[in-house]
C-alpha cells in the first residue's frame, strides 16, 4: 500500500473507469459530450471507490494481535472513506446521472464505515466507537439505503442487506439498545422470510440459525425489571461514576492498572451470537466503562493528541476469542504479555469446558485445567475424562501453561467445572498473582440454566440480577431494583474495607485492589461466594467459589458483618430462601 496515490487527484483513469464511465453514462447524449469536469467526477469516484475497498479488503490481512502495527492501516483506510463519503455527498447529482449511482451502493458504503468503527472499537476496547458504528447503521435504515434491492434479480444483494442486519444487531446488543434490536430482528425475520422464498437458496437453514441465536441471546437474561406499565427496563452493566467502591482514606492499596484482558470463550452448547457467547458478552461488559457520546465525525480514530483525551476514559483493551484452539490462545496471550506497559496487569476470563485428571496429582499439569478448541466435534465435552487416559488432552489449557506469563501481574478467572484445577498454582516470580475460581457444579435446581450462561460470571457482571435468580425471583418493579442498588453499593464499601483492613490477606489482593475494575471483580466475587455460602440449596463444597491465593474466610466471606448485610438485602426482596448455614 505504501507510495501508491492517497487522493483523487492523484488518479490516472484505469480500464475499469473507462468502462463504466462507457456503461453507466445516461444515455441523453454521446459520451464524447459529457462535460470535461462531470467525467473527471466520475474518474474520482471509481478511484476512490476502488482504493477504499482495496484497503477493507486488506484489513482482513492484519495481525489481529498486538496493539501497534495496525494503526496507521486503519489511518489510511479511514482517510479514503472519508473522502468517499463526502465526495458522494457533494457530487451525489453528476455521480445519479453519469455513473448511475445507486441507494444500496451508498448504503453499502455507509456498512463498510459501520464495521470499520466497529472494528476499530474491537481493536481500542473504546466503546465511543460503537456510537459511531450505531451512528452510520441507523442512518443506512433511516434512509432506507437498502429499500430497492429487493426489487433487483440479485441475491448477493440481498445478502448483503442481510448481513447488514446481523452486524447492526451486534452493535446494538454491545450499547444495550435492546428496543432496536427486537424492531431489527423482525426486520430480518421478514428479509429472510421474502429472501428464501424469492430465491432457492442453501444458506436458508444457516439464517434462520441466525434468528434463533439471537432471540435466545435477547432472552437470557434470567431476571426481568420492569416499569409501572410492565415495559421492560432496559440495565446497563458497564462501570458507572458509582460503579466501583471509592478508595477512602488510609487504604493502602497498589498502583497497578488493567492493561490487557484475554475473554476466552469455549463452553458447548451455551448461547451465542456473532462468536460471542453470553459469558463473553458479560465480562466484556463488566471491563468496561459507560460510552460517551461523541459527535459523529469521519475524523480518524485514535489519531487525535492524548490532550484531547477525556480523563479516566480508557478501557482495557480486549482480546475477544471465541473457541480458540492452543496455539491461537497461546499467541494471543504471549503477544498481550509482551506488549504489557509498567506497573499493569494483564487479566485472563476463560469459560470453558472442563477437562479432568486422571492418574496422580503431582505436577501442574496432573490436574487438569479447561479445554481449548480441537477442530473437532465434541458431542460431550463435560465427557472428556471418560476417554482413554494413557495419554493428557493435548487441547487443555492446564494451569502450567500460564506459568511463563506470571512474571507479571496477572489476573485470572476461571468459570469451568474444572476451575479447581487452578488452585494448584505456584507463584514462582512473587508477582501479583489472584486466581477467581467459579463453582465447578450447582445445585440440581439451577443446572439447567447453565445454556443461558454461567451463574458465576453473571454475578460478576450483574451481581443484583444473580442474586434475584438464586432468590426464586423473575421479574422485579423498577423502583425496588433500584433500592436494591443502592444496598449493594453499600456493601460493596464494606466488602472494600473488609478487604483492605484483614490483617491475614494475601497481599496480592491488595495489589490489585487499585484499579477500579479488578476492584468491582473483587468485591463481587466475595459477595457471590458469601451468598452461595449462606443460601439453603448451596450446600456442597463444590459448590462454592474458590480462589488462589485463598482468601481469610472468617474476615470476608464468613465475615458475620457481611452475613448481616446479606440478610437484609433478602428481607428488602422479602425473601426467605437466603438463611445462614447451620
Amino acid at each position: 500500500m505504501e507510495g501508491q496515490p492517497e487522493g483523487p487527484e492523484a488518479a490516472v483513469p484505469c480500464r475499469r473507469t473507462e468502462l463504466a464511465l462507457k456503461e453507466t453514462m445516461s444515455s441523453g447524449g454521446a459520451e464524447d459530450d459529457i462535460p470535461q469536469a462531470e467525467r473527471k467526477t466520475v474518474t474520482d469516484f471509481c478511484y476512490l471507490l476502488d482504493k477504499s475497498k482495496q484497503l477493507f479488503n486488506g484489513l482482513r490481512d492484519l495481525p489481529q494481535y498486538g496493539q501497534k502495527q495496525w494503526q496507521s492501516y486503519f489511518g489510511r483506510t479511514f482517510d479514503v472513506y472519508t473522502k468517499l463519503w463526502k465526495f458522494q455527498q457533494q457530487h451525489r447529482q453528476v455521480l445519479d446521472n453519469r455513473y448511475g449511482l445507486k441507494r444500496w451502493q451508498i448504503g453499502e458504503i455507509a456498512s463498510k464505515i459501520g464495521q470499520l468503527y466497529y472494528h476499530y472499537y474491537l481493536r481500542t476496547s473504546e466503546t465511543s466507537y460503537l456510537n459511531e458504528a450505531f451512528s452510520f447503521y441507523s442512518a443506512i435504515r433511516q434512509r432506507s439505503y437498502y429499500s430497492q434491492v429487493n426489487k433487483e434479480d440479485r441475491p448477493e444483494l440481498v445478502v448483503k442487506k442481510l448481513r447488514y442486519y446481523a452486524r447492526f444487531i451486534v452493535v446494538c446488543l454491545l450499547l444495550n439498545k435492546m428496543d432496536v434490536v427486537k424492531d431489527l430482528v423482525k426486520e430480518l425475520s421478514d428479509e429472510i422470510e421474502d429472501y428464501t422464498h424469492r430465491f432457492n437458496t442453501e444458506d436458508q437453514v444457516e439464517w434462520n440459525l441466525v434468528l434463533q441465536e439471537v432471540a435466545a441471546f435477547i432472552e437470557a437474561d434470567p431476571v426481568m425489571v420492569l416499569n409501572d406499565d410492565n415495559t421492560i427496563v432496559i440495565t446497563s452493566n458497564r462501570l458507572s461514576e458509582t460503579g466501583a467502591p471509592l478508595l477512602e482514606q488510609g487504604m493502602i492499596v497498589g498502583q497497578l492498572a488493567l492493561a490487557d484482558a484475554l475473554i476466552i470463550g469455549n463452553c458447548n452448547n451455551q448461547v451465542k451470537f456473532s462468536e460471542l457467547t453470553i459469558d463473553m458478552f458479560r465480562m466484556l461488559q463488566a471491563l468496561e466503562r459507560e460510552p460517551m457520546n461523541l459527535a459523529s465525525q469521519m475524523n480518524k480514530p485514535g489519531m487525535q493528541e492524548s490532550t484531547e483525551k477525556p480523563a479516566r476514559r480508557e478501557n482495557p483493551h480486549k482480546y475477544l476469542l471465541y473457541k480458540p484452539t492452543f496455539s491461537q490462545l497461546y499467541t494471543f496471550l504471549a503477544a498481550s504479555f509482551k506488549e504489557l506497559p509498567a506497573n499493569s496487569v494483564l487479566l485472563i476470563y476463560l469459560s470453558a469446558t472442563g477437562v479432568f485428571p486422571s492418574g496422580r496429582s503431582d505436577s501442574p499439569y496432573d490436574f487438569g485445567g479447561v479445554l481449548t478448541n480441537s477442530n473437532r466435534d465434541i458431542i460431550n465435552g463435560d465427557a472428556l475424562h471418560k476417554r482413554n487416559q494413557s495419554y493428557k488432552e493435548m487441547h487443555c489449557l492446564h494451569p502450567g501453561d500460564l506459568y511463563p506469563f506470571t512474571r507479571k501481574p496477572l489476573f485470572i478467572i476461571v468459570d469451568s467445572s474444572n476451575s479447581v484445577a487452578y488452585k494448584n498454582f505456584t507463584n514462582l516470580f512473587g508477582q501479583p498473582l489472584v486466581c477467581l475460581l467459579s463453582p465447578t457444579a450447582y445445585p440440581k435446581a439451577l443446572q439447567d440454566q447453565s445454556q443461558r450462561g454461567s451463574l458465576f460470571t453473571l454475578f460478576l457482571n450483574n451481581p443484583l440480577m444473580a442474586f434475584l435468580f438464586v432468590s426464586g425471583l423473575s421479574s422485579m418493579r423498577r423502583g425496588l431494583w433500584e433500592k436494591c442498588q443502592d444496598y449493594l453499593r453499600k456493601i460493596n464499601r464494606d466488602i472494600a474495607q473488609l478487604l483492605t483492613h484483614s490483617r491475614s490477606i494475601d497481599q496480592s489482593f491488595l495489589q490489585f485492589f487499585g484499579d477500579e475494575f479488578l476492584r468491582l471483580l473483587l468485591t463481587r466475587f466475595i459477595f457471590c461466594s458469601a451468598t452461595m455460602r449462606m443460601h439453603k440449596i448451596f450446600r456442597e463444597t463444590r459448590n462454592y467459589p474458590e480462589s488462589y491465593p485463598q482468601l481469610p474466610r472468617d474476615e470476608t466471606v464468613e465475615n458475620p458483618h457481611l452475613q448481616k448485610h446479606i440478610l437484609e438485602l433478602a428481607s428488602i426482596l422479602d425473601g426467605s430462601v437466603i438463611a445462614k448455614a447451620v
